[in-house]
């Protein structure tokens, strides 16, 4: 079977997709591929080919949403198919890139669990019975990163270009796949996808936010199994 490679958000690892892990591993090769290296969106896919198996899917939430688009503008060759959870093709916008600039002072200045706990993880999630162990992971997640690699994410996040051409271009099975509550990229970001890739698929997990790996895992990887199951 062809190997999947995740690609987590923002300040996670492989503990993001740990039920997508226990539940294709069995049966896949599965790599997830840490987008820590480099401050750029082209640095960071760049990494993820030279890491990556010659030919794979490729499934990214968020900010590795962002880095897979950039990976299959750079190697299209390699993708088999492809999976944008909870992504944003469009450039950062100004005002956005600016709102960046006090939280990494902060984080350079020791202050990386306050911004995590009280600007950025409680935009994430959908209110759910498993939200406060869910919003433990992500903090887990954020210490073991740390500072460096939170300010090497939001600068590569303030830069990244605006991928519609690359969406238009994409010829193999795609999927986008958003949580019902997310704030950060909502359903409307989905549409746009589908809207440029030919033949995309639209999923949205009810009952999730920004995280619906975690939050919603069976719906979650129902999907991620027709959508790995598609004939190319």
């Amino acid at each position: 079977m062809i190997p999947l490679v995740l690609l987590p958000g923002m300040m996670c690892d492989a503990r993001l997709f740990a039920p997508q892990i226990a539940a294709f591993s069995a049966h896949r090769v599965v790599h997830v591929a840490p987008l820590i290296a480099t401050q750029t969106i082209t640095g960071l896919a760049q990494n993820v080919l030279d890491n990556a198996p010659p030919r794979f899917a490729l499934a990214g939430l968020s900010m590795g949403g962002i880095v897979a688009m950039e990976v299959i503008r750079l190697a299209p060759e390699r993708v088999d198919r492809i999976a944008f959870l909870d992504a944003n093709p469009l450039a950062e916008l100004p005002e956005v890139a600016a709102a960046r600039e006090p939280q990494i002072i902060k984080v350079q200045t020791g202050h990386l669990h306050s911004v995590m706990r009280d600007e950025m993880k409680p935009r994430y999630l959908a209110d759910g019975p498993a939200r406060q162990e869910i919003l433990n992971i992500c903090m887990d997640m954020a210490k073991a990163l740390g500072p460096e690699v939170f300010v090497r994410q939001s600068r590569a996040l303030q830069s990244r270009p605006d991928q519609q051409d690359t969406l238009r271009h994409i010829t193999v099975p795609t999927l986008a796949l958003c949580g019902r509550f997310d704030t950060l990229c909502p359903v409307q970001r989905h549409e746009l996808i589908c809207a440029l890739v030919p033949n995309a698929t639209l999923t949205v997990i009810e009952g999730a936010g920004h995280l619906p790996t975690l939050e919603q895992p069976d719906l979650t990887n129902a999907t991620l199994t027709r959508w790995l199951e598609t004939d190319t």
